[in-house]
């Protein structure tokens, strides 16, 4: 028996070829990584305009910031702050949420989307994701509602919106409030219409890895005008100076009150002018995306070895991750394998993301796995791969030859 594995592993050297952790020649000599920021000249003169002005935070480009999130997506308000945890925590707050209440959430998503809860004194609720679109399932957050339960952190994964139809019908149902967590989708539309109008309130992230960066930062859009007023005293330390809020009388134009308890969420003027920016270029950065997600769906969706993420018909999507996803069953070796021989290709990837409650700190907190099947099983067969502006056609190629190298090595039926 031995002597006949050892035989096809000779036939399989001779007749493929071999992978450059195996001791073959990488398909690429310069390692790409799975996301990088584009930054052109427009975007250093507009930083630089603001380091020459008056203002370096709390000045007028946060302003323009605002409106131009609110023409781009439709929404009434927007609020800019430090990131996209920030907006994420305001937005909890905004909602009301508070010690004893429960949020449900994706377990497929960073932490901050489930940590916004634990700040608020909140506890976290997992529900399970599409197994093909891999979006937070409304039957499953259906199945999660308690009499506890306050609010929905729903999270568009990928960029691919979430089923926005059946979750809004869901909260309504229940009095619950939507909070969208969009990190990952602006220049996304759903059933045509800008995602970050369509919610009670929409958190984006400008982290250099989105498709819009500032390097950091982040901002929470909503049509409420509640919470609105909300937000803004909440990104400031809960300060106001709008005499109509204040509860005594004011001493001077000096003068201010803290009438919440807030932060120190608020966005520099730098921050907001590269966004602003960056804006300019979201047509030209979502057509990219799409293109080269095209190309990856186009050479991996035939792939037995592969299966490719679903899309649903209402979501106009501008990715932001690719996700590649494993068959185990068509392949000999497990996903950290895949990884590792990737990297060995000069081909960087990441892993989006490790459920949340499998992290000690949850785990100190009661969860365990098991909770979510879907998740788990998502979790183990997943890489992320290169997917951002710059990457030129050879870039694109590049990655799909080694995905498709490895995968034919290690498919089932060559071992």
């Amino acid at each position: 028996m031995w002597k006949c594995v050892s035989l096809l592993y000779k036939w399989r050297d001779m007749t493929m070829e071999k992978p450059a952790i195996e001791g073959g020649k990488p398909v690429r000599e310069t390692p790409i990584y799975y996301g990088h920021q584009y930054i052109d000249e427009a975007d250093i003169q507009a930083v630089v305009e603001v380091l020459r002005s008056d203002f370096l935070t709390c000045g007028p480009k946060i302003g323009e910031l605002e409106q131009k999130l609110c023409a781009l997506t439709g929404a009434k308000y927007a609020v800019a702050c430090a990131n996209g945890t920030a907006a994420l925590h305001m937005a909890a707050m905004a909602a009301g949420v508070k010690e004893g209440d429960e949020v449900i959430t994706t377990p497929i998503t960073f932490a901050a989307s489930a940590n916004c809860a634990l700040y608020c004194g909140a506890r976290p609720v997992f529900a399970d994701i599409d197994p093909e679109t891999y979006n937070i399932d409304p039957e499953k957050v259906e199945a999660a509602i308690t009499p506890a339960t306050k609010a929905v952190v729903a999270v568009d994964y990928t960029g691919q919106s979430v089923a926005l139809d059946p979750l809004r019908g869901i909260c309504k149902k229940y009095g619950l409030t939507l909070i969208e967590d969009g990190a990952h989708v602006i220049g996304t539309k759903y059933k045509g219409q800008s995602n970050g109008s369509l919610s009670d309130m929409t958190t984006f992230s400008f982290h250099p890895v989105k498709t819009v960066t500032g390097g950091e930062g982040g901002a929470v859009l909503t049509n409420d005008e509640a919470y609105y007023k909300r937000l803004l005293l909440y990104r400031a330390h809960g300060i106001t100076r709008d005499e109509s809020l204040m509860e005594h009388e004011t001493d001077g134009s000096w003068y201010y009150e803290q009438i919440a308890l807030g932060y120190n969420y608020r966005m520099t003027d730098m921050q907001a002018a590269l966004i602003t920016s960056q804006l300019d270029k979201l047509p030209m950065f979502s057509s990219r995306r799409k293109e080269i997600v095209k190309r990856y769906d186009e050479a991996f969706s035939e792939m037995p070895e592969l299966f490719v993420q679903r899309e649903i018909p209402e979501s106009d999507t501008t990715r932001h991750l690719y996700i590649l996803r494993l068959v185990p069953e068509k392949l000999c070796i497990d996903r950290r394998r895949f990884f590792e021989a990737l990297a060995a290709e000069n081909v960087c990837c990441n892993v989006h993301y490790i459920p949340t409650y499998y992290f000690p700190y949850y785990e100190k907190l009661g969860y365990r796995r098991g909770l979510c099947p879907n998740a788990e099983k998502l979790y183990e067969e997943i890489i992320s791969l290169p997917l951002y502006y710059a990457m030129s056609d050879e870039d694109v190629e590049s990655v799909i030859r080694a995905v498709k190298k490895i995968a034919a090595y290690y498919a089932r039926e060559n071992v």
